[in-house]
């Protein structure tokens, strides 16, 4: 299969904020090589992981960190998806990783301005079939609302070759304003109409450390995962000014079915516990979405 361009590295801009927003302007995406700490990564691959062994979507006898599944697909909407995905909400190590230093200096570079963790975090295990699933072209504007101004920073928890499938992005897309929708099969349940706005389909395969943030914006897809017997692991967070309006929804632990005080009653470290309080925040409910009939 050829995957066509890969993802411009902007490692080599890091420290110049300058620079960082006009190219961000540009492409609608900003990726990085090996800036996120690893073992943090790793520490919230294997306790995810664990999870999911333990619900039997990970072969038993066999290595969590190594993902291996046999299980029929899961996706969220399915019963079974719903408390295994609520048990997964409540590890400290995935949600704390939105926190790392690398990722809230480039956010903080890119607005210029006092940030705030979206705190409804997104864990995604994504299985090996059901490939008619796999997330269709969209832009999270629709489903965040809020504000335009947030970046999704996309991190890979562990390894993510081609064959485990990714995520691709439309660069240039952003400036094409919010696009029509359908609806959709695959997570956000949401298709963007996108094939008049032109742009270049773009994506490279990613190693743990590795992280992708793009704008609200930004056209994106998931790729499928053809590994056979492999789940791909990775977490969503998502950052905007805390002095911009903020959807209601995504201040609670993200599908809303468990509370905070269930997510943190198991935590060791209360430091990142209600971050989000500190600000004194616009909170506004989201607005209905029209969808195009197909």
């Amino acid at each position: 299969m050829d995957f066509g361009t890969g993802f411009v590295e902007s490692n080599d801009i890091f420290n110049d904020a300058r620079e960082l927003r006009q190219r961000a302007d540009r492409d609608g995406y900003l990726f990085f090589k090996g800036i996120v700490n690893k073992e943090a990564a790793l520490s919230a691959r294997r306790d995810i992981a664990t999870v999911l062994q333990e619900e039997g979507w990970i072969d038993e006898g066999t290595d969590p960190l190594h993902a291996i599944t046999h299980h029929e697909a899961v996706v969220s909407g399915m019963d079974e998806f719903k408390a295994v995905y609520d048990r997964v909400q409540r590890i400290e190590s995935f949600h704390t990783l939105a926190f790392d230093p690398s990722i809230l200096k480039v956010i903080e570079n890119l607005l210029g301005q006092e940030v705030l963790l979206q705190p409804s975090n997104i864990a995604r295990f994504i299985f090996p079939s059901l490939l008619e699933h796999t997330t269709p072209p969209h832009q999270d504007f629709p489903l965040i609302q809020g504000t335009e101004r947030i970046w999704t920073t996309w991190v890979p928890l562990g390894d993510c070759p081609h064959s485990l499938g990714g995520l691709s992005v439309l660069s240039g897309s952003h400036k094409g304003g919010v696009l029509p929708i359908s609806r959709s099969l695959g997570a956000g349940g949401q298709r963007a109409h996108f094939e008049k706005i032109g742009g270049e389909w773009v994506t490279s395969p990613l190693e743990v450390g590795d992280v992708l943030f793009f704008y609200s914006l930004t056209v994106h897809k998931g790729l499928p995962n053809r590994s056979e017997d492999r789940l791909r692991l990775s977490a969503d967070f998502r950052f905007q000014p805390a002095a911009d309006p903020v959807m209601n929804l995504v201040l609670n632990p993200h599908q809303g079915r468990i509370t905070w005080d269930q997510v943190y009653e198991s935590w060791g470290s209360d430091e990142y516990q209600y971050h989000w309080n500190k600000f004194d925040l616009t909170v506004v409910e989201k607005d209905p979405v029209s969808f195009e009939e197909e």
